[in-house]
């Protein structure tokens, strides 16, 4: 008898803790910055069950490689190596959908997003009336940092854009480091375009039914390692992603149209 409890403690030891919480990390040539960032979430969500889901376009500096040594021997570290294929949003949109944890969290590898506050927008939608939780640089208490004044130009200019598409109330819609629910997640996959760098505006412009949000503001922090990926690629994809969804909602309101 006392074998079968003995085998059965150790059954249950050796049994792996489903993560609560799933963090999409999309990455090209982030080597540096993975094992920071992965001690950071360490520390930011001791006591919770979470998984890192790095998907990683075929870094030229061998992040993946990275990811592997840092996750040798902790289960909670996933890479998704993508090979041909590049693209922040549909980056995250392939490591959500590996994804089965009820929560699923987007960020940066470049430690500018503050994973200090995801026990926070983790206990908000715990609280089951919000689908979102966004991290905002332009609440009260949170800050964009030592951004040049055309960066911050540029970034007025493309949060006026966004009002085409997403709600005034929202204060950073440019955001790229939110939580939320994977129902709210699947619920927009098939509308998703899946272009460009701005995957939260995606979801927002794209969802079926309004998303209910809340922002938790956080100090946007300076890039440690590696090369900021903002271009002007990345603005002329931005564009396309908001004419395309201005486009769909006009369509979609004519269609709505009765016939006299």
């Amino acid at each position: 008898m006392q074998d079968l409890k003995a085998a059965a403690v150790d059954a249950a030891a050796m049994t792996p803790v489903l993560p609560n919480l799933s963090i999409v990390v999309p990455t090209y040539n982030e080597a540096a910055n993975v094992p920071l960032l992965i001690a950071k979430l360490e520390d930011a969500l001791a006591g919770h069950a979470w998984e890192i889901v790095f998907v990683d376009d075929d870094s030229a500096d061998d992040t993946s490689g990275a990811v592997a040594r840092a996750g040798a021997d902790k289960p909670y570290i996933r890479c998704i190596r993508r090979i041909g294929r590049r693209g922040l949003s549909s980056a995250v949109i392939e490591g959500a959908l590996s994804c089965d944890s009820p929560y699923i969290a987007v960020m940066d590898a470049d430690l500018q997003h503050d994973e200090r506050i995801l026990p926070d927008m983790l206990r908000m939608l715990n609280r089951g009336d919000v689908d979102l939780a966004i991290g905002s640089r332009y609440v009260g208490g949170g800050g964009v940092g030592d951004w040049s004044r055309m960066r911050q130009g540029l970034s007025r200019l493309a949060t006026a854009l966004s009002r085409l598409v997403v709600s005034a109330a929202l204060r950073d819609p440019m955001s790229g480091f939110f939580m939320m629910r994977r129902g709210a997640f699947h619920g927009a996959l098939s509308h998703l375009s899946g272009r460009g760098y701005k995957i939260m505006l995606d979801l927002l412009a794209s969802s079926p039914q309004p998303l209910r949000f809340v922002e938790v503001p956080y100090e946007f922090q300076p890039r440690l390692h590696g090369e900021s990926k903002l271009s002007m690629r990345v603005l002329y994809e931005y564009a396309v992603m908001i004419f395309r969804k201005r486009l769909e909602r006009a369509f979609a309101s004519r269609a709505r149209v009765p016939a006299a």
